[in-house]
């Protein structure tokens, strides 16, 4: 039996149909800017009449970001395959063994969660100038995956202690060992959460500006949001620039974001059930 069409049922849709709009607001601002002419003086929600792309243009060369989109994609990419192989392998024991040290060993990994990365900076930094590491897109892959670690290990943990035994019985039956059964058997069942894992990392990594400016400041290497910071100054800040950056630099991770949205909520459901 279908429920009837009330009027509380239309005031949620109004209301979902009001907060869907204030969140387009902000992004319909951002691609107007970027639009405009640069000695435009109208408003950011007043259309742009005629629309040029020249922006996009003056963006792409005067920020160099081809070479900085690459150094974002290689950074994240290289940043989300070393979270997820050892995020997933840390869980494994984690979930599966029930021994009080495991349980232990859990807590202090979700620990990390509660220390603020602002306490390791001065180490970190005089760590990564020790291995001759400033300056190059390692120092902050490896501070990268530090620093999500213990994240990614507890929705993993906790999507595992949803999962099942059968399959795991059945493959150490036909000799698999740990590591072969955990590769062949497992970690295909983890497609859910690690959709939420890459999603999750990706966005961040690919957004984070402190770390990048902090550790490859001053040598050829940037990222797209570094390279961006670069229309700012202390007296004129070039909007239409910076808007047309950030409308390139946005466009391949909302790529990824849509190719692995479905698995977002199947992450987390599996996360929150444990």
């Amino acid at each position: 039996m279908h429920s009837r069409y009330t009027w509380r049922t239309l005031a949620r849709e109004v209301s979902l149909i009001l907060l869907a709009l204030a969140f387009l607001v902000p992004l319909v601002g951002l691609l107007n800017v970027s639009l405009k002419p640069q000695d435009s003086q109208t408003g950011a929600l007043a259309f742009a009449f005629p629309p040029t792309l020249d922006n996009y243009a003056q963006a792409w060369s005067q920020a160099s970001l081809g070479a900085a989109l690459a150094n974002s994609f290689l950074i994240t990419s290289v940043s989300v395959v070393l979270i997820i192989a050892l995020a997933s392998m840390a869980a494994y024991p984690l979930a599966r063994v029930t021994r009080r040290w495991s349980r232990y060993t859990f807590y202090l990994v979700i620990g990390g969660l509660l220390i603020p990365g602002q306490l390791a900076l001065l180490p970190l930094y005089a760590t990564m100038r020790d291995l001759g590491l400033l300056g190059s897109l390692w120092s902050v892959i490896l501070i990268n995956v530090g620093q999500q670690i213990p994240f990614s290990v507890f929705l993993y943990t906790m999507f595992l202690r949803e999962l099942p035994l059968d399959y795991e019985e059945a493959a150490l039956l036909d000799g698999c060992g740990p590591l072969r059964s955990f590769v062949s058997v497992v970690f295909p069942l983890l497609r859910p959460v690690t959709g939420t894992v890459v999603i999750l990392n990706a966005v961040g990594i690919w957004n984070e500006f402190f770390t990048p400016l902090l550790y490859l400041g001053g040598s050829d290497n940037t990222t797209a949001p570094v390279a961006i910071y670069g229309f700012v100054s202390q007296y004129v800040s070039q909007w239409p620039l910076i808007f047309a950056g950030l409308v390139i630099s946005v466009i391949p991770i909302l790529v990824v974001y849509f190719a692995l949205q479905k698995h977002i909520i199947k992450g987390f459901a599996g996360g929150l059930k444990g």
